[in-house]
């Protein structure tokens, strides 16, 4: 992923609005902005905006039926999504075992007797 992807993906799924649209996404498949205007406690304007920094993310995708607009999600994008944040929690995971085996380490050193 490129810089800006990253800034939008992560803008995208870091408010909690737009996450809640995008679960109902995953969790209804291809839905209308109405639809999901209905099941959310902010307005079908405010969905609409959502819904196009989710597209722009890649994380949903949009077509046409008829005179209605249905969305969904984009898995591979979603996926891609998933392995970043597992490959960022695992990054953390491996720092913070290395603090606390300096701290253990600087700590035993202390009460070591001299």
């Amino acid at each position: 992923m490129t810089t800006q992807a990253d800034d939008e993906l992560w803008s995208a799924i870091g408010d909690p609005s737009r996450r809640q649209v995008l679960d109902l996404l995953v969790s209804h498949g291809e839905v209308s902005a109405s639809w999901l205007a209905e099941r959310v406690p902010f307005s079908r304007q405010a969905v609409s905006k959502h819904l196009v920094v989710l597209e722009r993310a890649g994380l949903i995708s949009r077509r046409k039926q008829g005179r209605e607009v249905l969305y969904q999600v984009e898995a591979g994008r979603l996926d891609q999504a998933t392995r970043t944040m597992a490959e960022l929690a695992a990054q953390w995971d491996r720092r913070l075992a290395t603090i606390k085996r300096l701290a253990e380490t600087a700590y035993a050193e202390k009460r070591r007797p001299s």
